[in-house]
């Protein structure tokens, strides 16, 4: 698929994000690829996941595009989302449609703003489709101004800056919508089938849904902290 086929297919759908950290129980490249499976049958339209081993698990197990990223943590940063070349240059190398990247104001690793490091990956992947996982609208028009093919909602809520904000932040995905011209990924807080379809109302171009899909520890949680309030 070129560029426009693949953001015409995720257009309108869901995309589901499978992915399980080194602390959760579900941290198997197998189990993942076996998540992304179960996703496209259900009608997932694209599959948003972390790692170069579980990439390219799923991309053995289902033909739909992925929004790759590598979680890295470094002492010197706060940003753990494809934080570096060194990320970007590891999921290039292995063919992901499409790569997302913490698109926040907070410093990155060596001590770059977001811009110095996305100036860079852009003059070095010029044909690449990127995402930016902003948390606020000023982060999502600097991602626009330097070249980004989506914006994310992914870290609404996750900034020291935007804690606190409604998920999924509807009122950023509108503004998003109404006042940038590029494609809203609606990410973040979206439990339900209404939180869905409120997003898309929003203005959402395309929307992933994680936890409350491919999280069972978490959705356990869920259901237990209910039980224990209602006490």
């Amino acid at each position: 698929m070129n560029n426009k086929e693949i953001l015409d297919k995720i257009k309108g759908g869901l995309i589901v994000s499978c992915q399980a950290l080194k602390t959760e129980p579900l941290y198997d490249s197998y189990i993942m690829a076996k998540m992304a499976w179960a996703a496209y049958l259900g009608g997932a339209v694209g599959i948003r996941c972390n790692t170069v081993k579980d990439i390219k698990a799923i991309k053995e197990m289902v033909d739909l595009p992925v929004i790759a990223i590598i979680k890295e943590e470094y002492e010197d940063s706060d940003v753990y989302i494809t934080p570096t070349m060194n990320e970007i240059d590891a999921l290039v190398e292995i063919g992901c449609e499409i790569i997302a990247t913490d698109a926040t104001n907070r410093t990155r690793p060596d001590g770059k703003s977001f811009e110095e490091f996305f100036t860079e990956v852009r003059a070095k992947y010029p044909n690449q489709l990127f995402m930016a996982d902003t948390s606020c609208f000023e982060e999502g028009k600097k991602a626009e101004e330097l070249g980004f093919d989506l914006i994310g909602t992914t870290m609404a809520g996750y900034t020291p800056y935007t804690k606190g904000r409604a998920l999924p932040d509807c009122e950023l995905i509108k503004e998003y919508a109404t006042k940038l011209n590029t494609p809203v990924i609606a990410e973040g807080g979206i439990w339900c089938p209404d939180d869905l379809l409120n997003a898309y109302e929003a203005g959402a171009y395309s929307a992933v849904v994680g936890t409350a899909i491919t999280r069972p520890m978490d959705i356990t949680k869920r259901f237990v902290k209910a039980l224990e309030e209602s006490k």
